[in-house]
Formats: structure tokens, sequence, C-alpha cells
């Protein structure tokens, strides 16, 4: 069976606003990863920022375009967080060089693998 050319515009939209998402969250989650309470107290609240949300666009992705397509945020979360974290703007280094940073890639990556091995397998799918 074939997909109609609108509801197959539809889903291109749809990724590339999935992966619009992805970008603009990456960013968000990597500049605000060295923020600190009273200026001492480093609180990376961006990690749990990233587990909540990379999932949900991985889930989102395989739900409403392809159980395929479902690799595309995860892949081009982990691009974003390493391009712009290690030639940030203005060539700084942006990523943040202590256990903070390892969380952020743990937290957003892994749970995200998980979410896209789970749509990947799941029954029912080609």
């Amino acid at each position: 069976m074939t997909t109609p050319p609108a509801a197959a515009v539809r889903r291109r939209g749809l990724l590339v606003l999935l992966l619009v998402d992805t970008i603009l969250l990456a960013t968000l989650e990597l500049f605000f990863l060295p923020l600190r309470i009273g200026g001492t107290v480093p609180v990376p609240f961006t990690v749990v920022v990233a587990i909540v949300t990379t999932p949900l666009l991985v889930v989102q992705a395989a739900k409403l375009v392809h159980p395929r397509a479902a690799f595309a945020p995860l892949a081009l979360w982990v691009l974003t967080i390493v391009v712009l974290g290690l030639m940030g703007p203005g060539g700084d280094l942006v990523l943040v060089q202590d256990w903070r940073a390892l969380l952020l890639i743990a937290g957003g990556a892994l749970p995200a693998a998980l979410a896209l091995g789970g749509s990947l397998a799941a029954p029912g799918r080609k």
C-alpha cells in the first residue's frame, strides 16, 4: 500500500519539526548545563530535561513518521551536543569539563537508545 502524497508530505513535515525541536533542546541543555545556585553549587537540571525529552522525541518520531525514523532525533541530539559543545560559537568550548558533561550525554543518549530499541522492536511494525 502506498502512502498518499499529502500524508507523505505531512509526515516529512512532522519529522523536520521534531528534528528542529531536537536541535533546540540540545542547544538549551548544553548552554544551561553550567548553571549554579548562588554561584557555588552546580545544579545540572538540564540533565533531567534531557532524560525526559530525548526519549519522547524518539518515540514520537517512531509513532508519527515511521519506526525507522526514530533514530534521527537521537543521532541529531548527540551530533548537536558534540559539535556545539566542542566547537561552540566563536570556537569556544561550551561543554563543561567535569561530571556534568558525562551526566548530560548519558542522561540524554541512554534513555533515548532504550526508547529507540523499544520502538524498533514493537510487534506488528515493519
